[in-house]
């Protein structure tokens, strides 16, 4: 199955100086859903006011869509196993590093969901596990990734004694 996928990126200089390197790199990505999210390169590559922290950076963006993935999958295969998630939250992170070749990358992506079930079919610590990994193995965002993505997660429901 293939299905194509798109975004507009858009910039202009709005008569700042060019040449030396002292533009502002927000703009904003535009998504077929109507959607607009302000971006901005990483204050961590390029100072302010040169860059905008209040803007999702592209490192961000890329760690929030295979958190996203993930938990897309996972929720998917959770109502397929007939167990009831109430909520799924996630403090991902990133790392960039050296990715071999004098090239930087996001190295590695930590993932630490902690999700909250509730109903009768309760899911024990392996069932979870196994939800996670199987949600890993088919997240197409971590399939197109070479850094290590690393899934730590936690799980809870009202009558579960873990």
């Amino acid at each position: 199955m293939t299905s194509l996928h798109t975004a507009v990126v858009r910039w202009s200089r709005q008569e700042q100086p060019f040449a030396n390197s002292r533009y502002s790199r927000a703009h904003e990505w535009r998504f077929d859903g109507g959607a607009v999210v302000p971006a901005s390169a990483s204050p961590h590559a390029v100072r302010a006011p040169f860059s905008d922290p209040a803007c999702v950076d592209p490192e961000e963006a890329l760690i929030a869509a295979a958190s996203s993935c993930h938990m897309l999958w996972f929720l998917s295969l959770a109502a397929a196993a007939g167990y009831v998630v109430d909520a799924y939250e996630d403090a991902a992170e990133g790392t960039l590093g050296d990715m071999g070749g004098g090239k930087t990358g996001i190295a590695r992506i930590v993932l630490r969901p902690f999700v909250r079930f509730s109903g009768e079919k309760i899911p024990d610590s392996p069932a979870v596990d196994g939800l996670h990994h199987a949600a890993h193995e088919r997240c197409d965002i971590a399939n197109s990734l070479k850094g290590q993505i690393d899934v730590s997660g936690t799980w809870s429901h009202p009558s579960a004694a873990r």
